[in-house]
């Protein structure tokens, strides 16, 4: 099938090229010529396992391209996928300018033609699926407009009006495993009003379905869900509120292991093998952060409200969120007492481990605080250290070896649950420091073999 991605930020580019690799020809849009160029040339600007080969092997088979020209994308796709970003306003609600930007720009390309499927892959607020067909509306009438204009007023024949409707695909990739789920779904959401849409979309994913790409080709289909427009868009947002509130739940829990003296780890192991409850996304720590839980449980909330509903539960897994960011500082303060004068060594900096996303940190917060308080930081993070990036990074100095940032530091924290900080030279980081002390945020480091390297060991919940 002819498909357009419209959009080559981390879900656009990973949509992209996934489908290129099943089979599909494949046009992605972006209006950023650099980074058009930079894609050209084979190279992702992004930072996710697996993609860049991917990416290559497409473009080499003639299954994949990159393009600044949205009519030559819109002309050419018999899908096309909205997939720019959302950023979140201070309000909560999520900006959708660039959505009503792609959506009106797809209007004056059509024509009546051929029948396209416009799917919104980008989270947007619930409601936003006939949003999005209205603004397509409006951009095929100024198209018409315009041309009437150029012949001087003249219409030979009445337009052909575009045959095309807008379904609502909401995406649940994690970033650093983006690849992995895309082949390997829980899932696939589909929502729309028509049933010849549906159907395009079945044919597109069929591939995905049939799991001719999983890692286990063995396992039932997938699993696909058509839904309305609007019931698609809310399980987008009601499953990453309902995990950003799991994991909020089990930092509450956490904190009052701390002072009763019950160990998180074995209480999250215990409360997991409940079948209703399960393990995943009980790991307490120094909380959440990323592109996705905080926009799109603040945008719930923000809906809610519009609809004169208060979401009580989750503005207190925000504000659990919030809290749990201040966990490590306050185990350092507890140790060291006085921060003022003092060298803090972090450990990672990206918000989860595989990938270069900083977009609200934990590790933001905690050097924001430091600096507060007087204290010098410094860091370690295998992605920055290997992309040299230092966006948003202000008041740390960002060393290119972990031994060389634990040198001269009063005690570190385990920020990002990198696989390689399992196997660091711990001995040797122990005798560089002033004070051998480690917050594990993360409670991913073995406690035993820090202890044995003569680290003083402080765990989240332990």
């Amino acid at each position: 099938m002819q498909v357009c991605v419209i959009g080559t930020g981390y879900v656009g580019l990973v949509t992209g090229v996934c489908l290129a690799h099943v089979g599909h020809d494949v046009i992605c849009v972006d209006v950023n010529e650099e980074k058009v160029k930079l894609m050209q040339s084979g190279q992702s600007p992004i930072y996710e396992p697996g993609l860049s080969d991917l990416m290559k092997s497409s473009m080499a088979a003639g299954h994949l391209e990159f393009t600044t020209d949205l009519k030559y994308g819109v002309e050419q796709g018999e899908v096309l996928f909205i997939a720019v970003g959302t950023p979140a306003l201070p309000t909560g609600e999520s900006d959708t300018r660039y959505v009503e930007a792609v959506a009106r720009g797809i209007g004056s390309h059509l024509t009546g033609n051929d029948y396209k499927v416009i799917v919104n892959k980008s989270t947007v607020p619930i409601g936003s699926g006939d949003w999005v067909r209205m603004i397509v509306l409006d951009g095929v009438v100024e198209q018409q407009k315009t041309l009437v204009t150029a012949g001087g007023g003249a219409v030979e024949a009445p337009p052909k009006v575009p045959q095309f409707d807008v379904v609502s695909n909401p995406e649940f990739l994690r970033e650093g495993s983006a690849v992995y789920d895309t082949f390997n779904p829980d899932r696939i959401v589909l929502g729309s009003n028509n049933p010849r849409a549906i159907e395009v979309m079945q044919r597109l994913y069929a591939p995905i379905v049939a799991r001719t790409f999983a890692d286990n080709p063995a396992l039932p289909p997938v699993p696909v869900l058509t839904t309305d427009l609007s019931s698609a868009e809310m399980v987008k947002y009601a499953s990453n509120s309902f995990l950003a509130t799991k994991i909020s739940f089990i930092n509450e829990i956490a904190n009052i292991c701390d002072r009763v003296g019950a160990d998180v780890t074995q209480v999250a192991q215990g409360i997991g093998l409940d079948s209703r409850i399960g393990h995943k996304f009980l790991q307490a720590g120094i909380g959440w952060g990323g592109s996705c839980f905080p926009k799109d449980v603040a945008a719930l909330v923000h809906t809610a409200e519009d609809y004169g509903y208060e979401s009580q539960l989750l503005k207190a897994a925000v504000e659990v969120n919030d809290r749990q960011r201040l966990v490590a500082l306050e185990k350092l303060q507890q140790v060291l007492k006085i921060l003022k004068g003092k060298t803090i060594g972090l450990l990672g900096l990206t918000f989860k481990p595989d990938t270069d996303d900083m977009r609200d940190a934990p590790s933001l917060i905690l050097i924001e605080q430091l600096n507060r308080l007087g204290a010098k930081v410094k860091a370690y993070d295998p992605i920055v250290a290997q992309s040299g990036m230092r966006h948003g990074l202000t008041g740390v100095n960002v060393e290119t070896d972990p031994e060389m940032m634990a040198d001269g530091c009063d005690a570190l924290v385990l920020v990002t649950d990198w696989q390689q900080f399992k196997t660091l030279n711990f001995p040797r980081m122990a005798q560089l420091m002033n004070a051998p002390v480690i917050i594990d945020g993360r409670n991913f480091l073995d406690r035993a073999v820090l202890l044995e390297a003569g680290f003083q060991y402080l765990g989240i919940g332990r």
